[in-house]
């Protein structure tokens, strides 16, 4: 900042550069603020069109009436008569993760051969782990919990009930699970399925320091499973709408991020006097 040379002005300029700037910053503010409103209105979106998929089916034009039933499960509510309502325990196998030392971060265990998938890496994966950025050495696998690839992963605790699919063999702490589902679910629909499930699984999560969940906890909660051909057709229509809104909410971060650099750029331009806006005027527009 020392070698940057600023204009001098006076005070009537400088009011007016204020002025000037008060003015269309606000109003590119306010583009900013819609298009983060628009984000928002994209999750909530997302997570009811998600909810609604894997407990009431597609929106079909051509069979609307589908018989309902009473799940007898709050989250649930009503669901098509020929689905099956069971607890998740029932329709996958749960591994919990493990890292048996103590503490988790003795560098003796490290910077070996073996992935090392941790909540972060969930969390940051969408749908499909690809990468990892930690790994374990012999002594460090002796004290974790292998899963194979293609294992559905779930953060525990800090991101908890971020969920994505193990792209390669790799190991996990005990702030992982792991699910397997049976013959009769794909994995892409359980996923969907515990999406749709979290607010109820945060409300069996435990509330000390911070939010966690654990297996018994996970595996008593009920949710419904249609048929496998009907799981493929739920996934594909998922994937494609999620696509779209994927697509809009990366056109809406871009519209932020060059509105910033707009906004950056007009007060440069106008306290090192790049455009003169001594005889600027507000108008109402």
């Amino acid at each position: 900042m020392k070698n940057i040379l600023l204009p001098e002005i006076g005070d009537e300029e400088s009011k007016a550069i204020a002025n000037f700037l008060d003015h269309e910053t606000a109003k590119i503010d306010t583009l900013i603020e819609k298009q983060q409103q628009l984000i928002k209105l994209l999750e909530e979106k997302r997570q009811a069109v998600i909810s609604h998929a894997v407990t009431k089916g597609i929106p079909n034009k051509e069979h609307p009436q589908v018989p309902m039933k009473d799940s007898g499960v709050e989250w649930l509510g009503e669901v098509p008569e020929h689905w099956v309502t069971k607890s998740y325990r029932y329709a996958c196998k749960i591994y919990r993760g493990k890292f048996g030392h103590r503490p988790r971060n003795d560098p003796a265990f490290y910077d070996g051969d073996y992935p090392f998938i941790q909540t972060g890496d969930v969390a940051r994966a969408g749908k499909m782990i690809s990468s990892y950025s930690q790994t374990l050495n012999t002594k460090g696998k002796e004290v974790s919990q292998l899963f194979p690839s293609g294992t559905l992963m779930m953060a525990i605790a800090a991101n908890i009930g971020d969920t994505a699919i193990l792209g390669f063999e790799a190991y996990a702490p005990d702030s992982v699970v792991g699910f397997k589902p049976y013959a009769d679910l794909y994995i892409e629909f359980l996923r969907y399925s515990f999406m749709a499930a979290l607010p109820a699984l945060e409300q069996t999560s435990t509330q000390s320091t911070q939010a966690n969940l654990n297996v018994d906890r996970i595996g008593a909660v009920k949710a419904v499973f249609p048929p496998r051909e009907e799981q493929l057709e739920i996934v594909q229509y998922l994937d494609r709408l999620l696509d779209k809104y994927d697509v809009i909410e990366s056109e809406c971060k871009s519209a932020i991020a060059l509105m910033k650099e707009r906004r950056t750029a007009l007060i440069s331009a106008a306290v090192t006097g790049k455009i003169d806006v001594r005889n600027w005027e507000q108008h109402n527009d």
